[in-house]
């Protein structure tokens, strides 16, 4: 698989090549939908808490008498189908949303993903990528010139100029390979490769 090199005006010159294994693979969209379903879902947190019949404020004294009035029987105000009873499932801080995913899966299905980025002309390399100074206009200047908007830079060292000039670019993140997730691939338009970071992928993924 032949990839892009791109120079500082985002001109391609040249190709790089990139190992089949990682780059040249068919696509599975059920294997991806699934870890990329996967990856949202461990990113959740159990953060609502409602109340159940148990813990809502109520009286235990029954509503009325049991027979003779006509009207269905009651126990207590706490019954979920009365307006201010407790649920009946309540959610909980501690409700857990995980699902497992076999580390063999993850793999296969991020090689899905860089094959099919690959193939779509949505992946390109570039020597390396650097900046001067921690300015953000430095790095809005320099996407823009390569004709870069929303981007995924994947490097092989995440160095603190880098990082700073990044953080506040809304369509721009810059990861080392061990933190490229399948959802940012996916959702960001271009990624961005540097020569070293392909041999990191290759350790991970092949």
């Amino acid at each position: 698989m032949e990839l892009k090199l791109l120079n500082d005006q985002g001109q391609s010159d040249a190709t790089v090549a990139a190992p089949d294994t990682i780059f040249g693979r068919d696509f599975n969209e059920a294997l991806v939908h699934q870890i990329v379903v996967a990856f949202q879902a461990n990113a959740r947190s159990g953060n609502r808490a409602q109340k159940g019949r148990d813990t809502v404020k109520h009286s235990t004294k029954k509503p009325w008498r049991q027979k003779g009035t006509g009207r269905a029987r009651s126990g207590m105000t706490s019954s979920p189908i009365w307006r201010g009873g407790g649920r009946a499932f309540p959610s909980s801080p501690e409700e857990n949303f995980s699902h497992k995913v076999n580390k063999k899966m993850y793999r296969a299905g991020l090689r899905a993903i860089l094959s099919q980025l690959a193939r779509e002309d949505r992946i390109a390399v570039v020597d390396a990528f650097v900046l001067d100074a921690p300015k953000t206009k430095l790095a809005a200047d320099k996407l823009k010139s390569m004709g870069l908007e929303s981007v995924l830079i994947i490097t092989d060292v995440l160095d603190e100029n880098l990082y700073l000039a990044t953080r506040n670019l809304p369509h721009v993140a810059v990861v080392e390979p061990r933190y490229a997730d399948p959802l940012s691939l996916i959702h960001y338009k271009k990624v961005l490769i540097t020569k070293p970071a392909i041999a990191q992928l290759e350790e991970m993924l092949g």
